[in-house]
């Protein structure tokens, strides 16, 4: 291997250090990007992939859009009438009900497509009933924070339209060709945590004596739910399936939807419209800083392998490996997903500079970019480190470490089921 290789391997190693310390993941993967390209003596490598990226059309219709319909459901409460027009029917179903809780967290996850988001909006609820019917504060926040995989069934989580892009394709269509793996993913995500349940005795009907049961009432169960605004959160996720599936000529785009979805929910919630408005756009605008900076970034990051010649070696040794890009694709993100708690910087780097070279080692590029964005999510559900962890931590009273205890051998056998059927 040639001296700027190892060099890229050192930054690389740095990389992964920094990201595990937690610092900021745009700054790393541009400063790591941009030494690699200059070591390389090719700088401008990283600056014409910076501006590329910024003005990606597509990408930043799609996610801008999808984050500032976010902005206006939060902001108008309708995310928390969906979760509690879900639960409310809930009664004692003894350990049955572990089930049911992750099915309808796992339904508002398509219209909540992030840890963090879901997590705020469904745990407040959610847990306080697990908990309630006797089952352990941890358990409770666990079956929560395994509930992501349907989310990827939302066009407006940034790998779908990042990925579609890649692979020439229009985004309902790569939702529709790996629908059967991800509803897979979801259902052996309940199974699993239902059986992790019973292992570790996490359900008994007295309940537990812990810091969460001394310190919380029980939840208002008189919350009028106004159906209308329920539905809100599922108005774009419902307008694209309907349109690809029975209307195709018709072509509605994501960002259509994502205006669909924000006019309905202001007129039925009849909240004041200037103030949505600069909510839907400060969300676009965070939509655009937090996600599509990450993927400037990554893009950045890619740029300076690419110039140090890491990319090529990559792609010849999987040439003559078939198996191994397999591998690559779906541990790597899945490890960078444990370690740094969040797998869209492993995932966005990973199909950025490896992905569109998937027919050279015999597999199509949206598979490989399949792979790796739902392994850096199954890594992100078994990481302590991850936002939505802590946050349902918080929530439950418990450590991190005891979520994790639960969701990570779930994680790693979603991990192999994805790695040998897919």
């Amino acid at each position: 291997m040639s001296f700027t290789v190892w060099i890229a391997c050192a930054v690389v190693i740095a990389t992964v250090y920094a990201l595990i310390k937690r610092y900021e993941t745009r700054l790393v993967l541009l400063v790591s990007g941009l030494v690699m390209a200059c070591v390389s003596m090719q700088p401008m490598m990283a600056f014409k992939q910076f501006d590329k990226s910024m003005t990606n059309g597509s990408l930043i219709i799609a996610i801008c859009s999808a984050i500032g319909f976010a902005a206006v459901i939060s902001f108008t409460k309708c995310d928390v009438h969906l979760v509690r027009l879900l639960t409310k029917p809930l009664k004692k179903m003894g350990l049955f009900l572990l089930p049911v809780c992750m099915v309808i967290t796992s339904v508002i996850a398509t219209a909540i497509p992030s840890m963090a988001g879901l997590s705020a909006s469904v745990a407040p609820t959610m847990v306080p009933i697990l908990v309630r019917a006797g089952f352990r504060p941890s358990m409770a926040a666990a079956s929560v924070g395994a509930c992501m995989m349907p989310a990827y069934f939302n066009p407006g989580v940034s790998h779908n339209p990042f990925i579609s892009k890649l692979a020439g394709m229009d985004v309902m269509s790569f939702i529709g060709a790996h629908a059967t793996m991800t509803l897979g993913l979801g259902l052996a995500s309940i199974v699993l945590m239902t059986i992790i349940c019973v292992i570790y005795k996490d359900y008994r009907p007295e309940g537990f004596e812990c810091e969460f049961t001394k310190n919380n009432t029980a939840a208002d169960d008189d919350f009028k739910v106004n159906v209308l605004y329920a539905i809100a959160p599922l108005v774009p996720v419902v307008l694209l399936v309907v349109v690809s599936l029975w209307v195709p000529g018709l072509k509605i785009s994501v960002a259509t939807a994502m205006l669909i979805g924000a006019i309905y929910a202001l007129a039925v919630t009849r909240t004041n419209p200037q103030d949505a408005t600069k909510k839907f756009f400060d969300g676009m605008g965070k939509g655009y800083a937090n996600i599509l900076g990450i993927i400037i970034a990554a893009g950045v990051f890619a740029a300076g392998l690419r110039a140090c010649g890491v990319i090529d070696l990559f792609v010849q040794f999987l040439t003559h490996a078939n198996e191994v890009a397999k591998i690559g694709g779906s541990f790597g993100p899945f490890a960078l997903g444990v370690l740094t708690g969040s797998g869209d910087a492993a995932a966005f780097a990973f199909n950025e500079a490896v992905t569109p070279h998937a027919p050279q080692f015999g597999m199509t590029v949206d598979g490989l970019g399949y792979l790796a964005m739902m392994a850096a999510g199954i890594g992100r559900m078994a990481s302590p480190l991850a936002g939505g962890i802590i946050l349902l931590a918080g929530v439950a009273m418990v450590s991190p470490l005891e979520i994790v205890k639960r969701t990570a051998p779930a994680a790693f056998l979603m991990l192999l089921g994805l790695y040998f059927f897919s």
